[in-house]
């Protein structure tokens, strides 16, 4: 049962609008620059894989402070009810979108994730996306800190690092796919029109989904 709810969670947890829209406006820079598609494939795969380092990090030191400090077994209920209220949050956002509390990067790191795609280079995109890793972590990591709460009352420590492995690399998949699909010139504007009709409806089903997940971790 541990292996299909990981991999459930990590599919909605990669549903994730922060990450592909920073990444979608730093090709877009590039192309303005003239960039060819191989320079924007390494700055785009520096990105994905500081994002990639930042979430295992931050993981693996959940993972551990929960492990050392020996915290009760009910983790995994408590991080099922926290999904499922960012759930909630998630469908209340879309349909009332002056609601207060929302799910997104605060408006004060925009400027400075600027600085560093207007830079264009592979430091500033490792820099960059370890930026965004952490900045959207406390409003996309629901899922991420419940299979924490599992993998704490459920397997060893090494064990879950493999399992954090796994999850991560679920979890930077559609930014794969999205930076081969967008890194042509041709279909990076298809690509763009995609995100800007559909990520409105995946933050629904993402809602929902979340909903779910938490009320089936809550039961098992």
């Amino acid at each position: 049962m541990l292996l299909p709810t990981i991999t459930i969670a990590a599919i909605v947890d990669s549903i994730n609008p922060c990450a592909i829209s920073v990444l979608l406006l730093t090709i877009g820079f590039l192309f303005s620059l003239q960039k060819s598609r191989s320079n924007i494939l390494s700055i785009g795969l520096a990105y994905i894989a500081a994002i990639y380092l930042i979430y295992i990090s931050i993981g693996l030191g959940i993972l551990r402070a929960l492990t050392f400090f020996g915290f009760p077994k009910f983790l995994g209920k408590f991080g099922a009810i926290f999904i499922i209220t960012a759930g909630v949050l998630n469908i209340i956002n879309h349909y009332f979108p002056k609601f207060p509390i929302k799910l997104a990067m605060p408006e004060s790191s925009h400027s400075k994730l600027a600085k560093f795609i207007e830079k264009a280079s592979i430091p500033s995109a490792v820099i960059l996306g370890i930026l965004v890793g952490l900045y959207e972590f406390p409003c996309t990591g629901g899922p991420y800190l419940t299979i924490l709460g599992l993998l704490h009352d459920k397997a060893t420590y090494f064990q879950g690092f493999l399992y954090l492995i796994y999850y991560n690399l679920i979890f930077i998949l559609p930014l794969v796919v999205i930076l081969w699909l967008g890194s042509r010139q041709d279909l990076f504007e298809k690509v763009s029109k995609w995100r800007n009709d559909k990520m409105t409806k995946l933050g629904i089903i993402d809602g929902l989904i979340m909903i779910i997940l938490g009320v089936i971790i809550l039961l098992v």
